[in-house]
């Protein structure tokens, strides 16, 4: 079994020495380094970065500069995605967003996780868990999703929250851990006027 066929089985693989794992990182990285390096008005060319880069997008997907992610091709995003500045994915495991979601600046979301003990994590072993973002979602700044997480469509993650559990449909969750606060409701939508 190769290394990567062990990641999609859920063990423990060989991410630091790996020829194979070494070289699709190192295209990604080379990927991320053109988008990063492109001025603002490129849209078109970071368009084709981005169809280039992840496993798939819809239309509407912007990501600005620095990106940083492992493989790319892991990455699914849906339609009206936005992921601000300082937004790293380290793929090693899907990660997938659904339609209208928001990432605010210096986000992460990490698929990897390291053995506890000493001796396999220094022989560069790693698993790598899928996380997965529902729709119309807003994740605040500095938010870190850990591995194997989902988060439910209609919520939203408060500002420097670590996720580390699953959290629901429709609520408002923050802290480190995250955890829910309240379920959304109706004076949400009450709670900002909108002038014409």
């Amino acid at each position: 079994m190769t290394e990567k066929e062990k990641i999609h089985h859920g063990l423990l693989y060989d991410a630091n020495y790996d020829p194979e794992l070494i070289a699709e990182r190192e295209h990604a990285a080379g990927l991320c380094y053109d988008l990063n390096a492109l001025r603002p008005s490129q849209t078109a060319e970071a368009a084709h970065i981005l169809t280039a880069l992840l496993g798939s997008r819809k239309e509407n997907c912007t990501i600005l500069p620095p990106f940083w992610c492992d493989y790319g091709y892991n990455i699914h995003v849906g339609e009206n995605f936005f992921a601000n500045h300082g937004c790293v994915i380290l793929d090693g495991a899907p990660v997938t967003f659904g339609d209208n979601v928001f990432i605010a600046p210096q986000c992460g979301f990490h698929t990897a996780g390291h053995p506890l003990d000493v001796e396999r994590r220094n022989r560069g072993l790693e698993y790598a868990l899928p996380i997965t973002v529902g729709d119309n979602v807003w994740i605040g700044a500095g938010v870190h999703v850990l591995p194997g997480v989902s988060i439910g469509s209609n919520t939203v993650i408060g500002a420097g929250s670590l996720v580390n559990k699953d959290i629901p449909d429709g609520v408002l969750a923050a802290g480190n851990p995250c955890k829910v606060i309240r379920k959304l409701s109706e004076a949400d939508i009450l709670k900002y006027r909108e002038t014409l």
